[in-house]
């Protein structure tokens, strides 16, 4: 992707591709495995509570020490847990004044909440879609998973599963969805880096999408998205020791194909699938439209 040998300088290359520069010179440091351990028992506290900051998040894993002995092998602070927190890329989920663009460039833009109105019961298929990342831990290592879901049936209409967070990954899976499934009314996100981009934005409005981000720190206005990650992470993930991103990568896949096809979700009418609600609701649609038409 980068070519250390061409004649464009490594940041106009690094602009190009939708990465940070610090990301082209970055030479990887391995992750201890105590703190491997850390960022696991973070994420599952952060699923169950997801308003704790790092002082909450310290003094739960600092009560788990009674079970946990390795946690006080070495001194554990609140720095070294925001740390931990800023590398999986989870935040306290609750108000945070003055901060809107912490963590954003100069040129990200933050687009305002467009759900506050809309009745998701009455929804049909493609008028929300919902877009985020999420940590993934494995045995040695870990992974960031972005997933696109349709909101009205729940649908995953692409994801992918990588090592950093850049904006380019957003971008793919965001274009494959829309390949697939054509394009939705509005984009719902959060105001990570990756959805303030530039290159993110610009996928989005250029097909004329409405992008929606969530309040800083409002978890439930991308909660259909977090329900999902709480599914997969405690009916698959956590119940695996990946050895490798592509053993992860693959695994993750195969959840996610059962999931759409083959597990009935409360949310829909009657039980049924994500797929199958996704589905109906597009077969739905076109005769209407059939109707109209005649």
């Amino acid at each position: 992707m980068i070519d250390r040998e061409h004649e464009l300088p490594l940041t106009r290359q690094a602009t190009l591709v939708g990465i940070s520069r610090s990301a082209v010179y970055y030479q990887a440091v391995a992750v201890s495995e105590r703190d491997l351990a850390l960022m696991r028992r973070i994420d599952e506290l952060h699923l169950e509570q997801p308003f704790w900051g790092s002082r909450g998040l310290l003094r739960m894993l600092r009560r788990d020490a009674s079970t946990k002995p390795w946690i006080e092998q070495q001194a554990l602070g609140r720095k070294h847990v925001a740390t931990l927190m800023r590398r999986m890329g989870i935040e306290a989920q609750c108000p945070k004044p003055g901060t809107s663009r912490k963590g954003r460039g100069p040129r990200h833009k933050v687009f305002p909440y467009l759900l506050g109105g809309i009745n998701f019961e009455q929804m049909d298929a493609n008028t929300v879609w919902a877009l985020d990342t999420t940590y993934i831990p494995m045995r040695h290592g870990f992974a960031y998973l972005t997933a696109v879901i349709d909101v009205a049936s729940r649908r995953v209409l692409a994801h992918k599963l990588c090592t950093t967070l850049e904006a380019y990954h957003a971008v793919e899976i965001i274009e494959q969805a829309i390949n697939r499934f054509g394009t939705p009314e509005i984009v719902n996100t959060d105001q990570g880096s990756q959805f303030t981009a530039v290159e993110f934005v610009e996928t989005i409005t250029k097909r004329a999408i409405k992008l929606s981000m969530d309040g800083k720190g409002a978890w439930r206005d991308n909660v259909f998205v977090e329900r999902f990650w709480r599914t997969i992470k405690y009916e698959r993930v956590y119940k695996r020791a990946y050895d490798t991103v592509s053993q992860a990568r693959n695994d993750v896949a195969e959840y996610i194909d059962w999931y759409n096809d083959s597990r009935p979700h409360t949310s829909n009418e009657r039980d049924k699938t994500p797929t199958h609600a996704y589905d109906d609701s597009r077969t739905g649609q076109a005769q209407i439209t059939l109707r109209a038409a005649a």
